[in-house]
């Protein structure tokens, strides 16, 4: 498998800052930020799958306006999944014909642009030789992680979370771990809203890292604009042992 950086930005302000999407091989995202921009007309097209952590603006502004533009141009619904709770707030607040326009049942119910697909944490979607599963977190509202696995590797984001042990545990109960992209949006300045939001600073992330009990290449995303230097610095000085590196955008790592 192949996952390309489209976004991975915990905001926006700068001309290469694009928050949280992953091209996975040709037809997969991982969460619909707007680092989807990135993307061609027919590099869009050729997206099948949408696998979303939770429903925050930042993970899936792009979502609408990628099926407005390129609906018309597939010849079949663009599959996008999520756990119900995320499903319903889309149907709810985005897909809702006050906001945007309801393509689960456009241009006809029979032939719609869009089919939402429940999944649930802890079970495997099969898409020709590759597995995808939902594995949880903690956030302020619903939310999952993704474990991507190859057969050869596995990679796991953890989309927004806080401390989370049954995280943890997911993650040692593989026995192909070689990547794992995890989020730290505040800085130790910040601790005290990084708890209150369910987010990672290093501090806590360090305490966290110790309940990892598999090797494998850490790479840190959706860290704030404008705090990006202070915060990998602290990460360096707390995450002794592990060397994390920031993520970037239009990165490729293959597993």
């Amino acid at each position: 498998m192949k996952l390309r950086v489209l976004g991975c930005s915990g905001g926006i302000g700068g001309r290469h800052q694009r928050t949280t999407s992953f091209l996975v091989d040709h037809d997969v995202l991982i969460d619909a930020g707007t680092g989807v921009a990135e993307l061609s007309i027919a590099e869009m097209t050729a997206i099948d799958h949408v696998f979303l952590t939770h429903a925050h603006l930042d993970h899936i502004v792009s979502l609408p306006l990628m099926i407005d533009a390129v609906g018309d141009r597939r010849s079949k619904p663009l599959t996008v999944h999520g756990t119900q709770a995320v499903l319903d707030m889309l149907r709810q607040h985005i897909f809702n014909w006050s906001i945007w326009p309801d393509f689960s049942v456009l241009p006809s119910p029979d032939q719609p642009f869009m089919r939402f697909q429940t999944i649930e944490t802890g079970v495997t979607v099969s898409l020709g030789g590759r597995s995808i599963t939902a594995v949880p977190v903690d956030h302020t509202v619903p939310a999952v992680g993704y474990c991507l696995d190859s057969g050869d590797a596995t990679l796991v984001f953890s989309g927004d979370t806080g401390p989370c042990d049954a995280f943890w545990q997911a993650l040692n109960g593989l026995g192909n771990l070689r990547h794992l992209i995890i989020e730290c949006a505040f800085s130790n300045q910040e601790q005290g809203l990084a708890a209150m939001s369910k987010h990672y600073c290093p501090a806590l992330l360090a305490t966290e890292l110790r309940k990892l009990d598999h090797p494998c290449e850490i790479f840190i995303t959706h860290l704030k604009p404008g705090q990006v230097e202070t915060t990998m610095a602290e990460i360096e000085s707390c995450l002794r042992g592990f060397s994390p590196v920031m993520l970037q955008n239009n990165q490729i790592i293959e597993f």
